[in-house]
């Protein structure tokens, strides 16, 4: 096929995908698992178009992989979760392993594995996914500490589990563990010092560099994660952990066009999202899926009743007894059941099935029906769970994007106004604007300063108006504005309609 010909296919794979977030979000489920089925179709399931070159999956999946972390580092508020880091921290380094060790030992019985499959079984499912949860969770109105806990997790518990398959899937013998916790130390703690220099540096030249577009911004922050991604590797430490935390540092800092590089960075994570499931989906065998179904569900069974809880519950042992905070037994038991897995483990899986290790297509196999089956069990249960175990909190304030989906789904509209010199809103009040019952002005800038408005805030020329109003009035407020600006709060007295 010609390159014209692939292009429409991947722009039509791409459409399909985007389409199929809708449903997703719709249904409560990850939209993962329907890019996994696209991929399925596309596949051996279907079309027969398959994918089987572990390596270059391995290649293309942690390249992914990596902006999915950059694009959470972005998006990531470090005031909502600061106080959430130390618990966060002890769960993706004492957690996982805890988590490792139990699931190893126990597939080991169950299954008849042998000690470096088992641990490599392990580690390949210790690591929660952060698109998988927060694709759910963030439609939750969790409490900000839980919140916090999980999404910093899901950030910091990659790069410990990526160590460790990479150090089991190398081992020409069964590591020492002492050397593994050595070498993973030393890993984490160049990518710790890699994401701390590369971040503030970044922020330092980018306030001082004026570019001449405003979309060469978004472009060299991703950039500047991939320098910390590649520079960290090269030191050989851990390059997710570096991109994690440079992303972190970029994206809570005062940045020129934040919300356009906040937009950039979510768009290339969708991005990579679809081509990553896809290609996920497109690896698996009809013939040999099959054969890992019994042995996918003892293993998950294993990980979500007894792995993830053990893990929770040591992590917060060892947080109350380093006095890092108590976690009830209600927010441990929600932690244990929002431990969802997505793409992180099926990519981990492909680096023992690149390397050649005895077993790692059965593991892969494993991992991908694990993924599917108690996805599909828990992210759509989720709010449930969070009802029953009490940790709902009705009151806390959700992050609205402005640019995307909660607006739409509300049908309202954000507009902005400028009130220019000469116009007749200066000096009205606010109640004397006598706007549609659907508007309401929330917020005015005034030489640099915003404050939300009382009804009797009189408006002045250069401020700039935020209003909130139903899509249904929104014609209505446009022309009341604009009658008002053109005669006064008296307008409709001399026959002015804000027409165009």
């Amino acid at each position: 096929m010609t390159l014209d010909v692939w292009l429409l296919i991947g722009a039509g794979i791409v459409i399909a995908a985007i389409a199929s977030v809708r449903i997703a979000h719709g249904s409560g489920l990850p939209s993962l698992l329907l890019f996994l089925g696209l991929g399925l179709v596309l596949g051996d399931f279907g079309f027969g178009f398959s994918f089987e070159s572990p390596q270059l999956a391995q290649q293309i999946g942690l390249t992914a992989l990596a902006v999915i972390l950059a694009e959470g580092g972005l998006t990531t508020n470090w005031s909502h979760v600061r106080r959430s880091v130390p618990m966060a921290v002890v769960m993706a380094t004492v957690g996982v392993t805890v988590s490792i060790v139990v699931l190893a030992l126990l597939v080991q019985a169950l299954l008849g594995l042998d000690t470096t499959t088992a641990l490599i079984l392990g580690a390949v499912l210790a690591s929660t996914d952060a698109a998988a949860v927060f694709s759910v969770l963030r439609r939750l109105p969790l409490p900000p500490r839980l919140a916090g806990v999980l999404e910093a997790e899901s950030g910091f518990n990659d790069a410990p589990t990526v160590i460790a398959v990479a150090l089991l899937s190398a081992a020409s013998t069964e590591p020492t563990l002492g050397t593994f916790l050595l070498e993973t130390s030393v890993e984490l703690v160049i990518g710790v010092a890699v994401g701390l220099a590369v971040g503030p540096a970044g922020v330092y030249a980018l306030r001082r560099v004026a570019l001449p577009a405003s979309g060469l911004y978004p472009i060299a922050v991703l950039a500047l994660t991939f320098v910390s991604y590649g520079g960290a590797v090269l030191l050989h430490g851990s390059g997710f952990l570096a991109v994690y935390l440079t992303a972190l540092i970029l994206g809570n800092s005062r940045l020129p066009h934040r919300a356009a590089t906040r937009g950039f960075a979510e768009g290339a994570a969708w991005l990579a999202q679809i081509g990553l499931f896809v290609m996920l989906g497109m690896m698996a065998s009809r013939n040999e899926m099959p054969s890992a179904i019994v042995p996918g569900l003892i293993t998950g069974t294993v990980l979500v009743l007894m792995a993830r809880p053990l893990s929770v519950m040591a992590s917060s042992l060892l947080a109350w007894v380093l006095r890092l905070g108590r976690v009830s037994w209600r927010d441990q038991a929600f932690l244990s059941w929002a431990g969802l897995r997505g793409a992180i483990p099926i990519v981990l899986a492909t680096i023992p099935w690149a390397a050649g290790v005895e077993g790692s297509k059965e593991i892969f196999n494993q991992v991908f029906v694990i993924v599917i089956v108690f996805t599909l069990l828990q992210g759509p249960t989720l709010p449930f769970a969070a009802r029953l175990l009490g940790v709902i909190a009705p009151a806390e304030a959700h992050d609205l994007s402005v640019e995307a989906a909660p607006l739409e789904e509300l049908k309202a509209d954000l507009l902005q106004v400028k009130v220019p010199a000469g116009s007749r809103l200066h000096g009205v009040e606010i109640f004397e604007l006598r706007l549609p019952s659907g508007a309401q002005v929330t917020l005015i800038v005034r030489e640099g300063k915003s404050f939300v408005p009382t009804s009797t805030t009189r408006i002045r020329a250069d401020d700039q108006l935020l209003l909130v109003t139903t899509a249904a009035c929104r014609d209505d407020v446009e022309r009341r504005l604009r009658a008002v600006s053109r005669s006064g709060k008296l307008a409709g007295w001399y026959g002015e309609r804000g027409l165009e």
